[in-house]
C-alpha cells in the first residue's frame, strides 16, 4: 500500500508517517498543503491519501478541495480525511465524489492506533469508514423530510454501525443479535428512507449520506 500524507501540522504529519512505516506501510511522500498533496499524487501514484480538512493558506476547506481534485486526477484513489471536529458541509463536498474508498475520521481517532489502522485498511480496500462521532451528530440532527425520524432506536443503532463501514456480522456482534435480525433491520431502514435497490448507489452508505446532504442545506 503506497500512501501520501497531507497535514499542515508538522508534528502530526511526521508522527503519522512514523506510525505507518512502523506498520510496514509505504509512505511515499508527505505534504503541508493542498498543492503539495496534488504534486505527491501526480508523482507517486499512491493507493491512499491521508488528508487534513483545514490547510494553508486560509485553513478552511483546502484539504477537502485538494482531495476531491486528487480523486478526479487519479480515479480509484482512496482518501482518508482527518478533521479536528465534525465539519458536515466539508464532508458533503468530499462524499459527493462517491463513497467507495473513502473515510472521514476525527483526529483523536489516530491515537487509537488499531481503530485508525483498521479504518485505513478498510478504505484502501475500497470500503468506507466514517467516524462514529460524525454519524452520531448526523443522526441527532433530523429534518422532517429526511425520514430518519421514522427509524426505531434499534434501527438507528444499526444505521450508525453501517455508516462506520461494518458488515452485517460485525454489527450483529456489536449488538448481540443474529445476522438475520440485522438483515431485517437493514431492509426496514432502506424502506423507511425510500432507498430502492440500484446498481449505482451503495444503499448502506447512502442512508447516512443523504442526511448529511440535507443538513448541509439547512
Amino acid at each position: 500500500m503506497r500512501i501520501v500524507i497531507a497535514e499542515d501540522d508538522a508534528l502530526l504529519r511526521e508522527g503519522l508517517a512514523l506510525l505507518l512505516r512502523a506498520e510496514g506501510l509505504d509512505v511515499a511522500a508527505t505534504a503541508g498543503d493542498g498543492s503539495g498533496l496534488l504534486d505527491a499524487v501526480d508523482t507517486h501514484s499512491p493507493d491512499v491519501a491521508i488528508v487534513d480538512v483545514r490547510m494553508p493558506p486560509t485553513h478552511t476547506d483546502e484539504g477537502v478541495q485538494a482531495a476531491v481534485e486528487a480523486r478526479r486526477r487519479r480515479p480509484g484513489l482512496a482518501v482518508l480525511v482527518l478533521s479536528a471536529y465534525v465539519e458536515q458541509a466539508f464532508a458533503a463536498d468530499l462524499l459527493s465524489t462517491g463513497t467507495a474508498g473513502l473515510g472521514y475520521l476525527l483526529k483523536e481517532r489516530v491515537g487509537r492506533v488499531q481503530e485508525f489502522l483498521d479504518a485505513l485498511h478498510r478504505v484502501a480496500a475500497g470500503g468506507t469508514a466514517i467516524d462514529p462521532d460524525v454519524v452520531a451528530q448526523l443522526l441527532t440532527r433530523t429534518r422532517p423530510d429526511a425520514g430518519l425520524d421514522r427509524l426505531s432506536p434499534r434501527e438507528r443503532d444499526v444505521l450508525a454501525l453501517m455508516a462506520e463501514g461494518l458488515g452485517n456480522t460485525a454489527i450483529a456482534g456489536r449488538l448481540f443479535v443474529t445476522d438475520g435480525a440485522i438483515h431485517k433491520h437493514i431492509r426496514s431502514i432502506f424502506a423507511k428512507l425510500d432507498l430502492p435497490p440500484t446498481d449505482d448507489v451503495d444503499r448502506r452508505v447512502a442512508a447516512v449520506l443523504r442526511h448529511l446532504e440535507d443538513t448541509r442545506r439547512t
